[in-house]
């Protein structure tokens, strides 16, 4: 069983604060064991009695039939669950006017579910919370159903930390595992590498994609496909949809349009498969735009839509930095900086540089730099040189594989191994250095 503590800090933080929590997250992330089990152990031991729990999952057929419903009927009609029948059921379970907490499960099986959710959120007896698997709930746009009037708790899958806490083997053999299979909680659980293979496959073919061409009502399902393989074999590059157009027009034949391939990729991000990271003119201090760099939300997923054939550890290790700052709640960008050198001539050039991660949560800063391997001066040198053009008195991590001890050099730039990154769970890296140089 995996704790997840981070996020149950995050519902148990949202008591009291009036809105509707909403977990989101793509399917087998853990939403349902996080609130039915996690939180709900939590509430029972600590805030409330069992009574004052109200907990329904409405693709249940035990509780379906607890109001009246069929699950067959309601499959072979294609109809939701009647919201009348549900009301009606919540009116027997509260016996006296102490606060409820309601736990509803697939929400979006119950019908008009968002009326029946702002009817209870008027009424302060009631704390809800919800989660839901459908394409409508793993889609940004979700929060905009109850603007205003609801708290997103966005569930990632495993952060390596996390993984490590059930894994039978050393840190090492831990990453290496961690880059191959991800960190999707079934996959993670699961000992057989084949098995494991096999799930990522098949959830990546008939559940996460199958969500995103329905939902958008996508014609061309082999376009969108493709799209995925190219961004899967571009992890961490720039790339745009200019860029992808081109490949697709010279490479495939296709004649998709730049619009097509635009509208995908925010298909792919709305449903958090995929995410990007703007980049962003540090000394200019404003966004560039395109193009930006578009990682996976599970290494896994990425290396079973490539049939684990493209395993580039450079690229996995900077997917894995990005995702772990996106767990820590950081806003990440890439950072640019321009450098101006005066040619032998006498004439300018200008360079830009790049910082891989701009890191922002309220009014901290973190500069990162993923690098898989310094073997010497020449590669540290041309590694921190970004960071020496950069004026402030923000902190700037190297984050490498080399199996170093955590050091400050002369510059205050700070060098760490990439699983003690990861396994330092404090989100302002205030690790003790063991050595300066």
């Amino acid at each position: 069983m995996y704790k997840r503590q981070a996020y149950l800090d995050k519902l148990v933080h949202s008591i009291g604060n009036g809105f509707i929590k909403v977990v989101t997250g793509i399917r087998r992330s853990g939403k349902s064991f996080l609130l039915n089990t996690l939180f709900y152990d939590y509430l029972k031991y600590n805030v409330t009695d069992d009574e004052h729990i109200i907990r329904f999952a409405f693709d249940s057929a035990e509780d379906l039939e607890r109001i009246g419903e069929n699950p067959i009927e309601l499959q072979l009609k294609k109809r939701q669950v009647d919201p009348t029948k549900f009301m009606d059921y919540l009116k027997t379970c509260i016996k006296d006017g102490e606060r409820y907490f309601l736990l509803l499960d697939e929400i979006q099986e119950l019908g008009a579910f968002e009326s029946v959710l702002n009817s209870y959120l008027r009424k302060p007896e009631f704390e809800i919370f919800v989660t839901g698997s459908n394409a409508k709930f793993l889609s940004k746009d979700l929060i905009t159903e109850f603007a205003g009037r609801s708290d997103q708790i966005h569930l990632l899958p495993l952060s390596f930390s996390e993984f490590m806490e059930n894994f039978s083997g050393d840190k090492y053999q831990g990453f290496a595992e961690y880059l191959l299979y991800g960190g999707l909680p079934l996959v993670a659980q699961e000992r057989d590498a084949e098995k494991k293979r096999r799930i990522l496959s098949s959830l990546f073919d008939e559940v996460y994609i199958r969500d995103v061409v329905k939902r958008n009502k996508i014609r061309n399902e082999n376009d969108l496909r493709d799209l995925i393989d190219v961004l899967s074999s571009s992890v961490g590059s720039l790339s745009s949809a200019e860029k992808i157009t081109n490949t697709f027009h010279s490479e495939k034949k296709s004649k998709i349009t730049r619009n097509t391939v635009a509208k995908f990729i925010d298909y792919l991000e709305d449903a958090f498969l995929i995410s990007s990271a703007s980049r962003y003119d540090i000394k200019g201090k404003r966004y560039i735009g395109t193009p930006k760099k578009f990682y996976f939300a599970d290494l896994g997923l990425r290396n079973a839509r490539l049939n684990f054939r493209q395993f580039e550890e450079t690229h996995l290790m900077e997917n894995a930095i990005y995702n772990e700052l996106l767990y820590r709640g950081f806003n990440v960008d890439v950072g640019v900086v321009e450098l101006s050198q005066k040619n032998e001539s006498g004439s300018v050039s200008r360079k830009n540089l790049e910082i891989d991660f701009v890191c922002n949560l309220g009014s901290e800063r973190y500069y990162i730099q993923s690098a898989f391997s310094m073997p010497d001066n020449e590669k540290r040198t041309q590694e921190i040189r970004p960071f020496k053009t950069v004026r402030d008195s923000f902190k700037k991590i190297v984050v490498t594989k080399d199996f170093v001890p955590a050091f400050y050099d002369e510059n205050g730039i700070l060098t760490m191994n990439v699983i003690d990154f990861l396994m330092e769970t404090n989100s302002e890296f205030e690790l003790t250095p063991t050595s300066t140089i």
